[in-house]
């Protein structure tokens, strides 16, 4: 790739992915977003492929393009032209799929993001990572760290707490930034960071943790509907989640008791959560018992017989057709 970011490398990316599915043979194709799926969408068609579109998020509500109106005009164009003449379909959460069914009259399978069993994990000890072992430890982690997931507010929390450290385990549009703040408010022994790593890795470091942060903005509708992946990892790592108030992450602690919704994402309020689980460990032991008892119904291994029963309707069609 000779362009690395921005508009011109998803054009580029989407002329080098066209040429590339063209020229090379296979039975199906895969569209995981609509960064995707224009070309997969021609090639499936110039080839007679069958083709299934993962929609891993509401692309065109991500904040990174709220305030480009051009480059959000050319993505929802590629999707208003292509999606109603989709066959099969995924998301990730209700809300989205009825975004779409709203929109295109059809409506998307839906997938969570669930996280694989972890029991067979061990976790990183204090020791290994470099914690005090008497410091509440909390991680926000994953690919997305992004714009308005809160980890700036978080940072600022945690240089007005003692006895907190926190771990930021992965990549995303804001660590560089991140990592200035660190500096700037001298609180580097007090936050880590890690790049990102494979996910049985990811989850040795989410596992010694004990809090999970979850705390998207409301700013934009991907956010608002979404179900991210390290809400499961939470779970299955059983640790407790501390999230934002929005509507699929909010609906799955308060069914299964093992986090703390705050109202705001802002220091104050993190602060106060953070304060709370802190000094009541009788709360703690509790959210965390919940969290593995969730980990138990909230798994991969439940969700992935919808997938198999999509690519099992695909094969039969194409069999029969």
């Amino acid at each position: 790739m000779f362009f690395k970011r921005g508009f011109i490398f998803y054009k580029f990316f989407n002329i080098r992915l066209f040429f590339y599915l063209l020229i090379h043979k296979y039975d199906l194709l895969v569209s995981n977003d609509l960064d995707t799926l224009l070309p997969n969408f021609l090639v499936a068609k110039l080839k007679h492929l069958p083709l299934v579109y993962d929609s891993h998020e509401y692309f065109t509500g991500v904040p990174e393009i709220q305030n480009k109106p051009f480059v959000k005009w050319v993505w929802k164009t590629i999707e208003k032209s292509i999606f109603p003449r989709l066959k099969y379909v995924m998301t990730v959460s209700d809300p989205i799929a009825s975004l779409y069914e709203k929109m295109y009259q059809i409506r998307p399978m839906v997938v969570r993001n669930l996280s694989k069993n972890a029991d067979n994990i061990t976790p990183y000890t204090r020791k290994e990572i470099g914690v005090p072992s008497d410091d509440l430890l909390i991680i926000i982690q994953g690919t997305g760290i992004n714009i308005d997931k809160g980890a700036e507010e978080l940072i600022e929390s945690v240089n007005i707490l003692d006895g907190i450290t926190q771990m930021i385990v992965g990549s995303g549009d804001v660590v560089p930034q991140l990592k200035r703040q660190v500096t700037e408010l001298k609180i580097s022994h007090k936050v880590k960071f890690v790049s990102a790593v494979p996910w049985e890795t990811l989850m040795k470091y989410t596992k010694s943790a004990d809090i999970g942060m979850c705390i998207e903005k409301d700013t934009n509708l991907n956010y608002r509907y979404s179900l991210p992946n390290k809400l499961f990892d939470y779970i299955a790592a059983g640790i407790p989640v501390i999230a934002s108030d929005l509507p699929e992450t909010g609906k799955i602690i308060r069914e299964n008791g093992f986090g703390i919704i705050i109202g705001s994402v802002t220091p104050e309020q993190l602060s106060k959560a953070l304060k709370q689980v802190k000094d009541d460990p009788l709360m703690m032991a509790e959210l965390r018992r919940n969290s593995i008892a969730a980990s138990k119904k909230l798994n991969l291994e439940i969700d992935s017989d919808k997938v198999k029963e999509l690519y099992n309707s695909v094969l039969s069609y194409y069999t029969n057709n």
